[in-house]
């Protein structure tokens, strides 16, 4: 297939391209780029992308394609509580706008990346796709709206699915160290000490990003009849587990750590088990293969090889809010979080395995060129 990756130079893109690549499929991505600054590691995917806000989609942007998975948005609930309206504006209503380009311009099949956090404050309950949204922050609210109009868009020529990832962890060239295993596992590394933002007793479904990137790929290639207009939590039910839990578990995997708790740390209103039991059923070649004690154990080994200070994981490089508010402050991006100044290079620069300088990107042109 040909299939477009929105958000492919974000944490779960850059994994999810080379899986489809791999798999035999026809890639190329999509994204405006905004962390092209935050790469982690030695090398970048060499999947050419077009540099282009979500926002900005034109329907000769899409047609060519046959899927696409639509990985763009404000990625997590702090971002989403910078500026809720610009969660909307990206997160809902430019997720449905392209599915509405999308349907027009004839694309089969559109794999949306929603989230369990839809389910929200929902207690100790197992979840399970048929129970109800509970969204507590804008991000989850504006999952919700997303998944709601763009099922409404389903017929026998375009065919949503919808993925609810746990929260995600593992190793990405645009790491993040906003997500629970991967902070907790940075901390211990750094500075010799689980350190907890709350008192540790929500629960957390959790996800490998290798397990997420399986799960479009699986989804992409179920037949139809399978999939259309299905949602699905995307992670393993035996890995809910509760944040103190996830932190005894890096405390196992790097020795002589020991867990403190941030100052005015309190409990979350964010709190969730889901039942992940349905997409495998359904779609059998889907087995997620990851648990939180291998992925610390990844973590810790890519920290050690690559090198991370707590300035770093804790600045403006690796997290997501700070480096947004770096680049307003710093006058790169307009308060729309749009690039000023630079939608108009020709080309984009990124590291790449050989010489850290490889271009990977192409012009508007060029990509427009392509047969």
């Amino acid at each position: 297939m040909r299939v477009l990756v929105t958000g492919s130079q974000g944490y779960i893109g850059t994994v999810l391209g080379p899986v489809l690549r791999d798999a035999g499929h026809e890639v190329m991505g999509l994204d405006s780029d905004l962390y092209r600054l935050c790469t982690f590691g030695p090398r970048i995917p060499e999947i050419p992308f077009l540099e282009k806000d979500i926002r900005d989609i034109e329907i000769r942007d899409v047609e060519r394609y046959d899927a696409i998975c639509h990985l763009a948005a404000l990625s997590n609930d702090p971002l989403g509580n910078l500026d809720p309206d610009l969660t909307y504006a990206i997160n809902y209503a430019a997720s449905v706008r392209l599915a509405e380009l999308a349907r027009k311009a004839g694309v089969k099949r559109f794999v949306f990346s929603s989230s369990c956090s839809t389910y929200g404050a929902a207690g100790d309950e197992i979840l399970t796709e048929e129970s109800p949204f509970n969204p507590v922050t804008p991000y989850g609210k504006s999952k919700v709206l997303a998944e709601t109009e763009i099922a409404r868009l389903a017929c026998d020529t375009f065919s949503p699915v919808f993925l609810r990832n746990a929260t995600a962890y593992g190793v990405s060239i645009r790491l993040r160290f906003d997500l629970v295993l991967n902070n907790l596992t940075a901390w211990a590394y750094t500075t010799g000490q689980i350190r907890m933002k709350s008192d540790g007793s929500p629960w957390r479904p959790i996800v490998h990003i290798q397990d997420i990137a399986q799960a479009f790929l699986a989804v992409l290639e179920a037949p139809q009849f399978l999939v259309h207009n299905e949602a699905f939590n995307v992670g393993r039910t035996q890995e809910n587990l509760r944040v103190r839990e996830i932190a005894s578990i890096v405390g196992e995997t790097i020795p002589g750590c020991r867990i403190s708790f941030a100052e005015g740390a309190s409990s979350d209103s964010r709190n969730y088990r889901v039942n992940c039991d349905k997409l495998p059923r359904t779609v059998s070649r889907f087995r997620p293969h990851w648990n939180a004690r291998r992925g610390a154990e990844e973590l810790h080994d890519a920290y050690r090889q690559y090198g991370v200070t707590l300035d770093e994981f804790e600045g403006v490089r690796f997290q997501r809010i700070a480096h947004i508010r770096h680049l307003l402050e710093t006058g790169r991006l307009d308060r729309t979080l749009r690039w000023r100044h630079e939608a108009s290079r020709p080309l984009q620069m990124v590291p790449g395995p050989r010489d850290r300088a490889q271009t990977v990107a192409r012009t508007i042109d060029e990509v427009k060129s392509q047969p």
